[in-house]
């Protein structure tokens, strides 16, 4: 028992160690900047939107509950604390997305092709809004870092990754995953 006890003190302690250094190596690609940072928005319980969903209505949609706008928070804390270059936040224009972003960053700006298509009733968007976005990141240029705020789908389909609820996940232009940084809430 002492010996089981001991191993999983020394994997945690292990996994800990390598974690951290990985969170480092991420941190000095965004110093470099010109990266693309894709954020899944914060904790929203449930899955998908309500059949009332009105994009124009928040009471409506299926939004950030405490521990999401604390991972949301925190999201915000990370950047400030590890000093990462921002040139612009662009936001789907979900609420729940939006909240992610106000509170995190403050300043932000919507854009639909960061828009869910994970109902049927979008799903017909999916094509043009991927393009779309392929296209915007290909025209951006900056020494900084774009912030993109968005959801599950999105994020899947670009980068095939399936993302956790306020996960930060980095990548460059061509949409090569760098890697990623899960924030608790």
């Amino acid at each position: 028992m002492k010996f089981l006890k001991f191993s999983i003190f020394i994997f945690i302690s292990l996994t800990s160690s390598i974690k951290a250094d990985l969170n480092q190596k991420i941190i000095k690609q965004l110093e470099d900047g010109g990266k693309i940072i894709f954020i899944r928005h914060a904790y929203a319980p449930g899955g998908g939107d309500p059949d009332n969903f009105d994009l124009k209505d928040c009471l409506t949609q299926r939004n950030l509950n405490d521990e999401g706008k604390q991972q949301a928070k925190k999201i915000g804390e990370f950047f400030k604390k590890n000093k990462v270059q921002i040139d612009k936040v662009f936001s789907s224009e979900w609420c729940r997305c939006k909240e992610t972003a106000l509170i995190a960053f403050n300043d932000f700006e919507t854009r639909k092709y960061l828009n869910s298509f994970y109902s049927s009733k979008f799903a017909k968007n999916k094509d043009v809004q991927i393009n779309n976005l392929k296209k915007n990141v290909n025209n951006w240029d900056s020494d900084k870092n774009l912030v993109l705020v968005t959801h599950y789908v999105v994020i899947s389909e670009v980068l095939n990754y399936a993302p956790s609820s306020g996960e930060i996940v980095i990548s460059d232009k061509n949409f090569t995953m760098i890697g990623n940084i899960e924030v608790e809430y």
